[in-house]
């Protein structure tokens, strides 16, 4: 199966098969044309991730911006959040991210940053891919195209923002070990300098952006190995684990136990409305431990189809307090309305450095229940066939809510289950999740059984 994903989160694909610099030059023709108000040069800010195709899909997406008419901007290898916070400090009109985040290595995409440094919302992506698909690009003269390309750094910009947002006396003093794993990717340089600015002992790991990734650029406990026995050999206070971007974040906890990815975000909530009581923004597939917490607080869950762009829309149309999603993404308002693992990482040494307490107390009375995890791979043109099986037993099924925004989910009084086509790769996401394991399991079996038979 050659996988391409073209959809409102961007473009992705493996390099050298379907991701092809043909394909990287089109959409970046399409980003500048679509950005293009004909009042004037529009500034587009770059950055890119380690992957070892990222210089060849730079160069694409230059060229696709100067054709175009844009003035690029190159930051270099840049998180994300680093790169969407620079929109409106270097005034550009939007920016393209070169990372497939949590994707393995061969793997890259093509991220779309509007002009208040959030991703496109979905009329705003349809709108993209209508030009995209159209072909009709803007074309600058031969006389009007850029003749350089300015590099610039954004992360001092970033580390000044998140130093405004937290109380950076108040971690120092507390002289906390940190052990990081940024696993050779675009917050090797970020991460560490941000624990140092707090005042942090940093024992930073895989934290070398001319390296490969040396395990799945993405934080679950199965990638964590690595990390644990550096928060136990080096007694550190907690320790972070990092994916490619720099938009999700793993914990490990003083103890060495690795959390799962849906606690970092249950975690954050927890400090965020224990302070500010507001609503939490999370997409369907997250735990219900978020709305656990939330009633501790006399406080409200918004709840959204899975993907970035929806969590931003609807922190700022909630006024929400904190957002996220259940793979270790959190978004603060205060910083920005878009997943920042840096972000993430300031609220929780903030919160240890106040209280005085581990991380293992302060996730030791958040509500955990069984979660289950499980990917189909399917061929593209079978991907709707098989959920709309799904969508036809629904009505049998017994549940006391059904919730078909983004796939299927199902909710009985002791469970869900969500089914749903995964917006990054060619494969069906099913998650159940309840209160033990069994009812988990027959969750996970009903939904596998239904899959099947499509």
């Amino acid at each position: 199966m050659k996988a391409l994903k073209i959809g409102i989160t961007g473009v992705r694909g493996i390099v050298g098969e379907t991701f092809t610099p043909e394909l990287v030059i089109a959409f970046a023709q399409a980003f500048g044309t679509y950005l293009d108000d004909g009042s004037k040069t529009e500034r587009i800010l770059v950055c890119r991730d380690t992957r070892p195709s990222g210089p060849m899909v730079r160069s694409a997406v230059m060229s696709g911006l100067l054709a175009a008419g844009c003035e690029a901007i190159d930051l270099g290898v840049c998180p994300t959040p680093t790169m969407q916070l620079a929109v409106k400090h270097f005034n550009a009109a939007g920016g393209v991210s070169i990372t497939a985040g949590h994707n393995p290595t061969p793997w890259n995409a093509l991220k779309f940053t509007r002009g208040d440094g959030l991703y496109l919302n979905t009329a705003q992506a349809e709108e993209l891919l209508d030009i995209y698909h159209q072909g009709e690009f803007a074309k600058a003269k031969w006389n009007e195209i850029q003749s350089r390309i300015e590099t610039r750094d954004a992360i001092d910009h970033h580390i000044e923002i998140l130093k405004k947002a937290f109380d950076v006396e108040a971690i120092r003093a507390r002289k906390l070990t940190v052990a990081v794993d940024c696993c050779n990717g675009a917050c090797s340089v970020l991460s560490p300098r941000w624990l140092a600015e707090l005042g942090c002992s940093v024992l930073a790991i895989n934290d070398d952006i001319t390296a490969p990734f040396p395990h799945d650029p993405e934080p679950r406990r199965e990638t964590m190995a690595q990390l644990r026995a550096i928060v136990k050999a080096g007694r550190a206070d907690i320790g972070f684990a990092l994916d490619a971007d720099g938009e999700r974040l793993g914990i490990v906890a003083e103890t060495g136990e690795a959390l799962s990815e849906e606690m970092t975000l249950a975690l954050c909530a927890d400090i965020k409305l224990s302070r500010t009581p507001g609503a939490v923004v999370t997409n369907i597939s997250t735990t219900q431990t978020i709305e656990k917490i939330a009633a501790r607080y006399n406080s409200n869950v918004v709840r959204t189809p899975v993907g970035s762009a929806y969590i931003s829309e609807a922190i700022l149309e909630h006024n929400a307090v904190i957002g996220g999603e259940g793979n270790g993404a959190v978004a603060i308002p205060e910083v920005h309305a878009t997943n920042d693992s840096a972000a993430a990482i300031g609220l929780i040494l903030e919160e240890m450095a106040v209280t005085g307490k581990p991380v293992s107390e302060l996730v030791a009375d958040l509500p955990r229940y069984k979660m289950l995890k499980h990917y189909v791979q399917i061929e593209p043109s079978l991907l709707y066939s098989a959920l709309q099986n799904v969508r036809d037993e629904t009505e049998r099924a017994g549940a006391t809510a059904i919730d078909l925004s983004d796939g299927v989910k199902l909710t009985w009084p002791d469970g869900w289950v969500h089914i749903r086509a995964s917006n990054t790769e060619s494969m069906i996401r099913v998650i159940a999740e309840a209160e033990n394991d069994k009812r988990a399991g027959e969750l996970m079996d009903w939904a596998r059984d239904r899959l099947k038979q499509g």
